[in-house]
């Protein structure tokens, strides 16, 4: 499934060039701080297999007010770079492709 584009973002890893987006609205559970936030990264040109990212922050937009580190171009790059290497490709089709990164969160109760 292909993202939307409004809202998405550009990046370039590599000389290749990807879209990424941030849920502007938390899920339930990622509002209640029970689950970290994820991002979804696909091919700009040509998009197939969607790499999900869950990171170990929580989403900006829980409403608990929980303190958290925004995502940025920086840590996308990076989970770009990483899911390439354990295999994903982004242009073929097929199921999403997760990435954890979730060590260290710790959901409240």
């Amino acid at each position: 499934m292909a993202l939307g584009r409004k809202g998405a973002r550009r990046i370039v890893v590599d000389g290749t060039v990807y879209r990424w987006r941030l849920r502007r609205r938390p899920t339930y559970s990622q509002a209640l701080c029970w689950s970290p936030c994820t991002y979804a990264v696909e091919h700009a040109g040509r998009p197939g297999m969607t790499l999900v990212v869950t990171t170990n922050q929580p989403h900006p937009g829980n409403w608990l007010g929980r303190p958290g580190n925004p995502v940025l171009p920086t840590d996308v790059a990076d989970a770009i770079a990483s899911a390439l290497q354990q295999g994903w490709v982004p242009t073929c089709t097929g199921p999403r492709f997760q990435l954890d990164q979730s060590a260290g969160f710790s959901p409240l109760p």
